[in-house]
């Protein structure tokens, strides 16, 4: 489908009665359905979009929309044809339609684990590269170099005696691994240091492979006559607009992928995202990535590589590969396939898709999601990536139970981790809207990964907790050293009777990971916030557990394991599913009711400090759509509003209103003119509003099959019958209405709720037609609220 037309002259039809003109703080309209492009330039002022270069141009012109409730009644149609069949074939049919569900969810969970066991064998054989090499093959990992096949099954301890041995230190040493310094402490930091900035810039260039920009409007065409002007004389364009050749630039393998996962469930359409060669480069670039050691973790990469694989194999089954509506359940139950083999949380995993991800997630959905993550951690865990043979990653036993005065430093924990969420997520957002529009930044995004990687690898090979990949850290931090057997490197340091230098490797670890965290985050490679999040947590959680008051009581590595819930809490503001991601991690019954306090104490404090949570403010920083029912109507309560503050513009009304008389015959022409109109400003998701002659409407015709219908026509046709021809069938007469006076809060419940594409606002007295509400307008409006 073209997405590109030029710019015409408005036909002579006027828009219907429009009693009032627009308010100041209306924000324009129209969605794209397949593809288009985002940040866009419009005048709020009146003046302005009243004037005849005014062509109206929404924020997110470069997504489209689906409509749920289309997709509905599509899905209804297919089911009655298949269910109408007789016979041996129809009984089949309809059992087959009923499975095709379920094999989709266990095929992708299978899938998926299979994608992650290379993943995670490829990290650890990497990431160990930068401290030595194995004279036993260079395609062995310490830890399967050390054990010579017959691998020890200690959990955590396990991890620390492989670091050791690589070290040539303590009764595990192994001679079959070499260190490149060979004891020359400097060498070994410079060969760290050097290769962790090779894969980094590996990880930056794999990742560029993935770079697109999303369809826009051509700029040529838009400014043809002066009909449409992105830069109508009251902005400047910017990146991303209409005015950019070619659309906004977005690179579908970096970040973790999540906030546009969150967008793509919630309705709108990302073109290519989730393709097969997204997939390879995520999963190849956040293999490098994790390897260099910096402040990230595959877990959100994860998800987007399940999303992939989710929506490749829905693509096979007819049921899920025609209708937008059950791609997107399809979409969610991947996702928690994604979180189960990142973590080895299949209940973590179905609850993480309910409540961070999905914005419709019925209990169909959450049984296939049950089955996806089942089957995704029951093969990862025959696979055996971490050699230990169980499917808890970071397994501990600490043995010794909790206090009631314990139940005050876990509400401290708390705070501190909503403290750091709160300031992590406004710190990020600030370096992300400032640090990264430096031309050299924004131009070279490989180079911002190199500078980072040069950063991270440089402050981090000295101190030996944060030296490894996050989860051999976390591992690290959470060992009990109450355990006599135990001869970690850490709990030797807490058995010194001299503990400064621990003490200061902790909060040197603290700070470093705190800092070094908020400028990896957003840097163009596959990356996740969820292990940064629960080392500095962990570090945090071991510093507060050396205070003589508590390191006589229980265990540090107790406080850290709290302390990793807390902080995460206070980045993602999950809540349930991170309690249960918490105990699936450690295998910690016990401590179910610590984490549940530590984890709503952050939470609590990271809104009272920001509002939005990191995935959010990725949305706003990546400018991607998504429209949140829940707190879109704490928005609009504090402030009386009326549907009819989302009436578009007049100038907007009169290029979408077509009159089509008693007869419903329209010339083609046109069709045509309003057509360019409409691909003009980018609105690939908009449509025309059919009234008759006292502007009452009579449906509604989207852009996309109007172009369509166009194509069918006959050479040298004239006029288009609405009521019977090709065109017909694509016209919805029952458009769902709303009165101009009605609360606004039920638009926002309307369109969450029901999954609506747009809205006919009407007069309450006559019906008549009034203007169109689609969903890009309403979270236009939105976000024009929470700036005021």
């Amino acid at each position: 489908m073209s997405i590109s037309g030029a710019g015409q002259t408005a036909p002579s039809e006027t828009s219907p009665l429009l009693r009032r003109p627009p308010r100041l703080h209306e924000v324009p309209d129209e969605q794209s359905d397949v593809a288009s492009l985002h940040s866009s330039s419009l005048s709020k002022e009146d003046g302005a979009l009243n004037a005849p270069r005014a062509g109206e141009r929404l924020p997110y012109n470069d997504y489209t929309t689906i409509d749920w409730l289309r997709e509905l009644v599509k899905d209804s149609a297919r089911l009655r044809e298949v269910h109408s069949r007789g016979g041996i074939r129809g009984r089949f049919g309809s059992w087959w339609d009923s499975a095709q569900g379920w094999v989709a969810a266990a095929l992708i969970g299978l899938l998926t684990a299979l994608v992650a066991f290379c993943v995670d064998v490829a990290v650890g054989l990497i990431s160990d590269w930068k401290e030595g090499y194995c004279t036993r093959g260079i395609l062995l990992d310490r830890r399967s170099c050390c054990t010579a096949g017959s691998m020890p099954r200690g959990g955590p301890n396990q991890l620390e005696r492989a670091n050791r041995a690589q070290s040539g230190s303590g009764k595990d040493s192994c001679q079959e691994w070499i260190a490149w310094g060979q004891g020359d402490w400097g060498r070994s930091y410079a060969v760290y240091v050097g290769l962790a900035l090779l894969f980094g810039i590996v990880a930056g260039n794999v990742t560029m492979l993935t770079r697109a920009k999303l369809p826009a409007v051509d700029e040529e065409n838009s400014n043809a006559e002066g009909d449409v002007d992105v830069s109508d004389g009251t902005t400047s364009p910017k990146e991303g607009t209409a005015g950019d050749e070619g659309g906004k630039t977005m690179y579908m393998a970096a970040g973790s992928g999540i906030p546009e996962i969150k967008t793509i469930l919630s309705g709108f359409v990302i073109p290519h995202f989730l393709d097969l060669k997204v997939l390879l480069v995520k999963a190849v670039g956040a293999t490098f990535a994790v390897a260099t050691g910096m402040c990230l973790g595959k877990e959100g990469p994860f998800v987007h590589i399940s999303t992939c694989v989710g929506y490749l194999v829905a693509r096979w089954f007819p049921k899920y590969g025609v209708n937008d509506r059950k791609l997107r359940e399809m979409l969610s139950v991947a996702c928690s396939a994604g979180l189960s083999v990142a973590f080895g949380a299949p209940l973590g995993g179905v609850l993480f898709s309910y409540e961070e991800i999905s914005t419709y997630f019925p209990r169909r959905v959450l049984w296939k999601s049950f089955l996806c993550s089942m089957v995704a951690s029951a093969a990862l865990k025959q696979l055996n990536p971490t050699g230990t043979g169980k499917l808890v990653l970071f397994e501990t036993n600490y043995g010794t139970n909790y206090e009631p005065i314990h139940y005050l430093v876990f509400i401290l924990l708390g705070i501190a981790g909503g403290l750091f969420g709160g300031v992590f997520c406004q710190a990020n957002f600030f370096w992300s809207r400032h640090f990264r529009k430096h031309n050299i930044i924004k131009n070279h995004p490989v180079f911002e990964v190199a500078l980072v990687v040069l950063t991270t690898a440089a402050l981090q090979y000295p101190n030996r907790m944060i030296r490894d990949t996050g989860d051999v850290a976390m591992a690290k931090l959470l060992v009990d050293c109450n355990n006599p057997r135990d001869d970690s490197w850490i709990c030797v340091e807490e058995s010194k009777s001299d503990t400064r230098v621990y003490l200061f490797w902790l909060l040197h670890g603290t700070l470093i990971k705190l800092v070094l965290t908020i400028i990896t985050f957003g840097c163009k490679v596959p990356s996740g916030i969820i292990i940064p999040a629960l080392d500095a947590g962990a570090l945090f959680g071991r510093l507060l557990g050396q205070t003589s008051f508590l390191s006589n009581s229980i265990s540090p590595g107790i406080f850290a394991m709290v302390g990793a819930a807390a902080f995460l809490a206070g980045v993602s503001r999950m809540t349930v599913s991170l309690t249960v991601i918490m105990f699936e991690l450690t295998g910690e019954v016990n401590y179910i009711l610590p984490f549940m306090l530590a984890i709503l104490t952050a939470k609590w404090v990271a809104d009272a400090i920001s509002v939005d949570s990191v995935y959010d403010l990725a949305q706003h920083v990546l400018e991607h759509p998504f429209l949140d029912a829940e707190h879109a109507l704490a928005l609009v309560r504090e402030r009386e509003g009326t549907a009819g503050d989302l009436i578009p513009p007049r100038r907007t009304l009169e290029e979408i209103t077509l009159h089509v008389g008693h007869d419903y015959k329209v010339p083609v022409s046109v069709l045509r003119v309003k057509l360019t109109q409409l691909k003009a400003r980018g609105l690939m998701d908009a449509g025309l509003v059919l009234v008759n002659q006292r502007g009452i409407c009579h449906g509604y015709l989207p852009e996309a099959e109007l172009e369509f219908g166009l194509s069918l026509l006959e050479e040298g046709q004239i006029e288009v019958d609405l009521l019977e021809g090709p065109i017909s069938e694509f016209v919805d007469r029952t458009p769902l209405t709303i009165c101009r006076d009605a609360p606004v809060e039920m638009v926002v419940e309307m369109f969450g709720k029901m999954g609506l594409r747009y809205l006919i606002v009407v007069e309450e007295d006559t019906a008549r037609m009034l203007g169109v509400v689609i969903k890009k307008r309403l979270v236009s409006y939105l976000d024009g609220l929470k700036q005021l």
